[in-house]
């Protein structure tokens, strides 16, 4: 299993559709950077943001989630409270090859302001937009910046085809487009 660089990741872009739209240079000035890196991707974060909130005073219950917990918000620059936890997506639609497990990390930028991008893998044949989840840990407001950088993606390919894919279970998230609160099968 070998971690995959950029011009695979292009090539598997361009050909075969892995990322769309994709950014064949990294964008730095003046934005948290995105685009093709050395050895990954720099995902964007889109305008679509669902903020989570306290008015309803509900639990949160990834068995049984309430839309309740969420503020959806659409704009340029998303502030994520205090404390707080926002979803998102990317601006990218992925198509994972079957060989292959994509892993997002958070940027430093963000990291280095408290800003949190959980750890996500990306399956063999997962396909759609990815749902960030942000987590704001300082005890101050903390902004987003629509379609900039909020996490890079690693690719890395099997020595082998593996038996059952993303796509051959069904993934309760596959085909996803725009922000998917948690789901699970029933």
């Amino acid at each position: 299993m070998g971690l995959k660089a950029d011009t695979w990741i292009r090539e598997q872009a361009l050909q075969e559709g892995m990322i769309s739209p994709f950014c064949e240079d990294q964008v730095g000035k003046g934005v948290v950077s995105y685009g093709l890196s050395s050895y990954g991707y720099d995902i964007r974060v889109s305008n679509e943001f669902k903020i989570f909130t306290n008015l309803n005073s509900t639990v949160v219950d990834p068995k049984h989630f309430d839309d309740a917990n969420v503020v959806d918000f659409e704009g340029d620059v998303c502030i994520v409270p205090p404390n707080s936890f926002a979803l998102a997506r990317t601006v990218e639609y992925f198509k994972i090859p079957r060989d292959v497990l994509a892993i997002c990390l958070g940027k430093s930028t963000y990291a280095r302001c408290g800003i949190i991008v959980n750890v996500t893998p990306f399956e063999p044949e997962f396909e759609g937009h990815i749902t960030i989840e942000i987590s704001n840990t300082t005890p101050l407001p903390a902004k987003i910046y629509a379609n900039e950088g909020i996490a890079q993606v690693l690719f890395l390919q099997g020595d082998e085809d593996c038996e059952t894919s993303y796509k051959d279970k069904k993934g309760k998230y596959h085909g996803q487009e725009g922000i998917t609160l948690p789901r699970i099968l029933k």
